[in-house]
């Protein structure tokens, strides 16, 4: 039975990390099958993927690796294949729409995974949340790098499979996003890489396209450039207003980052060279 084991180190760049990781893992009896870094401003991020064919003590492991880290002054998670439901962090500002669906898939049993805590930068989504007896937190520091070290430590809090951005409205920075590779599902309106930023329907509504979509993707350093997971579009009716248009591709959006969601939890989805493949479903 292989064992996958996912590691991201993070910290300020100096020589020998690569190799110190590396070799624990070969010291461990693993097998390395992804490994990726990068340098952005003297910030070292650097993801790791490993495989042992032995059972390996998770606990003892995990103790190994931090203090490697400790010792390198570096910062170290490491993410075990879930042998369990995997557990969901939702990330809001205040538009509803696409956690209302999330929690209504939830209610309805479709979704293989748990939503563990809902994080938001304002309370106008807590009553939504303590309606379905989820946790809130708030995280309104006005500090970008305060407000990330807060959700990193929430995300530890609640052991987070994944990370789920249903129209949280700030752009994370590499510090935060290498350290969940592929495991951050972001939704943006628009079919990308047409009409970026928070603004895409206003573009769209004012340059007259005839469709209009949006994109679920992972997350990655460059601002709404990760893989591509799902997409959906609709036609644009001549008699659409931009209140109309909006409504339209809200609810398209909402529909389009579940999907993506419930992709992730069933294990269908494989990221390589860039690009996101997807698995047949699985029959029941």
């Amino acid at each position: 039975m292989k064992t996958t084991v996912e590691m991201t180190v993070v910290g300020k760049d100096h020589e020998g990390v690569v190799a110190s990781f590396t070799n624990f893992i070969f010291q461990n009896g693993g097998n390395i099958e992804k490994i990726n870094q990068n340098v952005v401003k003297g910030l070292f991020g650097m993801y790791l993927e490993a495989s042992f064919l032995h059972k390996i003590d998770i606990n003892k492991f995990n103790s190994a690796a931090e203090k490697l880290a400790r010792d390198l002054k570096m910062e170290v998670s490491i993410h075990h294949e879930a042998t369990t439901r995997k557990k969901v962090a939702v990330l809001v500002t205040k538009e509803p729409h696409c956690l209302e669906a999330i929690l209504d898939a939830r209610n309805k049993n479709q979704l293989r995974g748990e939503i563990a805590v809902i994080v938001g930068t304002e309370n106008t989504l807590l009553p939504i949340a303590k309606k379905a007896k989820i946790p809130f937190i708030l995280v309104n520091e006005k500090e970008q790098t305060d407000a990330e070290e807060k959700i990193i430590s929430i995300m530890k809090k609640y052991n987070i499979d994944l990370i789920v951005l249903a129209r949280y409205m700030k752009i994370l920075s590499p510090n935060f996003v290498w350290r969940y590779p592929n495991r951050i599902i972001n939704i943006h309106p628009s079919l990308l890489p047409a009409f970026p930023g928070a603004y895409a329907y206003v573009q769209a509504y004012e340059r007259g396209a005839k469709v209009v979509g949006c994109t679920a993707h992972y997350v990655i350093e460059d601002l709404d450039q990760g893989p591509i997971i799902f997409q959906e579009a609709f036609a644009i009716d001549e008699n659409d207003t931009l209140e109309s248009l909006k409504k339209k591709g809200q609810s398209l959006e909402a529909r389009t980052l579940l999907e993506a969601v419930k992709m992730h939890l069933e294990g269908r989805l494989e990221v390589y060279w860039g690009k996101v493949h997807v698995k047949p479903k699985r029959s029941k």
